[in-house]
């Protein structure tokens, strides 16, 4: 989707843009006495946590030659550091608490969820009396993304120009405007997300989206769970969509319609927190889904249109989390530290509309999930899932949907790893849209936009990837990959005719990572070729897109 034209301007906005000076130095940790003992020493000795010290550093280190350069001292001097208020307001634990190993690994995972963070240690400055001061280090990444992007999959084209700020004036708050042009529609945006709002324990965010085809409104105040050992829980959703959506067909449009989704939810929650490795969270709320359809003047509706539809829910929701993750490199990044939930995570919603409560009928709504982790060999991982949804009315499922997904990851040195991974998905009474699709923006490099469509589909691919230990000007981090395609949409209205079976492609690609900057998705650069393909497939594909993974 983005084309590294943004991180050029980005760049250029290091030195070129105006902003607020850089926020004090940290002062400097003050070294223990002594040898520290390490952490799980530390735990065994049954220590306390006396003083708590944050210090929040620059993007880069100049004390280090390679970093002692006139941009990254530039960048560092417009560059506002993260307030280290906003940093001690997400560590879980507080000074008088027993030192818990298990809580600084989680609290670890839980800052680097921050795109403005570039990196996160504890370190142990005195041990003392049964105490030990703790001192909490974090570096900023550099967080203004002023530019342009572009992309190409599938033969489309996309692009679009933007403003924004992941880390606004060192709080934590994400502030973003621009323009895009995608496949099905362009517009105007606007966002705004703080996850503790205000110095308070609210996530707050709110979104707005002006486009050619219509509006899109979400809002939404939280007091979620924000670790394994929270209590409680609530929260507020609303959102306001209407827009044109497409039925494709061979990656061609065949029919197009006006659809409006208007949704409200309110949630409450609780949990006795961690016991023996796992959590039991449950959840209780009111939901409210409105959907209405109308054919669009000048565009050919599809036949038939489905029924507007409203439904007034309560539900309820038990989740079950099995506390085991492992911190891994070169896996899904590269040269970044990657967690893997390996412990069991299950969810069970089920909800009952009425028309006592003002719905179009009544239904039985549901939703499940379910994923684990498996090490069938030292050092290799297996991440299984499976979803599925729906609702139950009139005697049968309407809009049921279903997913088993799994992965597959096989190290062969700290620079080379076999990865593989499959996808079957299921749908059973679906709305037009939804249908099944695949194509170049969703998983089948090697053939046109939204090729195939269905009420199924299977997807499976292999890669060959590799990490360099490049590091071009201490800023990007650079990868890439041979990897081959199979998969296949089928079923429902909107199957290819033409080209109904199998398709498979091989290819070629490097990733890029901004190592240094909020916005540091993978960039994928992919030569892609169909294998078989008909004579209005073209033979060679050339993709640009970012991706959150490799």
């Amino acid at each position: 989707m983005t084309l590294p034209l943004r991180r050029c301007l980005s760049a250029a906005a290091l030195v070129l843009c105006l902003a607020a000076p850089a926020a004090a130095g940290a002062q400097e940790a003050v070294p223990p006495p002594g040898p520290a003992p390490g952490w799980a020493e530390l735990e065994a000795a049954g220590a306390r946590i006396g003083e708590i010290r944050v210090v929040s550093d620059d993007i880069f280190d100049t004390a280090d030659p390679r970093e002692d350069k006139w941009l990254f001292r530039g960048a560092n001097r417009l560059h506002i550091q993260t307030r280290p208020g906003v940093i001690e307001r997400q560590l879980l634990f507080k000074s008088g608490d027993r030192l818990s190993v298990r809580v600084l690994e989680e609290t670890e995972r839980l800052l680097r969820n921050n795109r403005y963070l570039y990196d996160v240690r504890f370190r142990a400055l005195a041990w003392h009396d049964g105490v030990v001061d703790i001192e909490v280090m974090t570096r900023d990444t550099w967080t203004l993304d002023l530019g342009a992007s572009a992309g190409r999959t599938g033969g489309a084209n996309t692009s679009g120009v933007h403003l924004r700020e992941y880390n606004l004036l060192g709080t934590g708050t994400t502030l973003s405007v621009g323009r895009s042009n995608g496949v099905d529609r362009s517009g105007n945006e606007f966002e705004f997300f703080n996850d503790r709002a205000f110095g308070t324990a609210a996530a707050l965010s709110y979104q707005h989206a002006s486009n050619s085809d219509g509006r899109r409104d979400a809002i939404s105040a939280q007091l979620p769970f924000r670790s394994l050992d929270s209590r409680r829980a609530a929260g507020l959703r609303v959102s306001n969509d209407d827009r044109i959506d497409a039925v494709y067909s061979a990656g061609n449009v065949v029919s197009q319609y006006r659809r409006r989704q208007n949704q409200r939810e309110i949630f409450g929650g609780w949990s006795a927190g961690l016991q023996d490795g796992w959590v039991q969270r449950y959840s209780g709320g009111l939901r409210v889904d409105d959907d209405g359809y109308a054919p669009e003047p000048g565009l050919v509706a599809p036949t038939p249109l489905p029924a507007d539809e409203k439904r007034v829910a309560p539900f309820v929701r038990i989740d079950l989390i099995e506390d085991r993750y492992e911190k891994e490199q070169n896996r899904n990044l590269v040269g970044r530290p990657e967690f893997f939930a390996l412990g069991m995570a299950a969810s069970m919603q089920l909800g009952r509309a009425a028309t006592a409560l003002g719905s179009t009928r009544n239904a039985w709504l549901y939703a499940a999930s379910l994923s684990r982790g498996f090490e069938p060999v030292n050092g290799h991982r297996l991440i299984a899932a499976a979803s599925m949804s729906g609702r139950h009315s009139d005697g049968q499922p309407q809009r049921q949907g279903g997913n088993l997904q799994a992965q597959y990851y096989l190290p062969q040195s700290p620079r080379w790893l076999f990865y593989a991974s499959g996808a079957l998905d299921l749908l059973k009474n679906p709305d037009p849209a939804d249908a099944l699709q695949l194509g170049g923006d969703n998983g089948l490099r090697g053939y046109p936009l939204r090729y195939q469509s269905g009420t199924r589909r299977a997807l499976f691919t292999v890669e060959e990837r590799f990490y360099t230990d490049i590091y071009l000007w201490q800023l990007f981090r650079i990868g890439g990959a041979g990897f081959f395609d199979v998969g296949r949409a089928w079923g429902g209205a909107t199957a290819n005719p033409q080209d109904p079976g199998w398709l498979r492609n091989a290819g070629v690609g490097l990733r890029f990572v901004s190592a240094r900057a909020a916005f540091s998705n993978v960039l994928h650069v992919d030569l892609a070729f169909p294998l078989d393909a008909p004579a209005d497939v073209k033979k060679v594909q050339f993709l640009v897109k970012t991706k959150t993974s490799f």
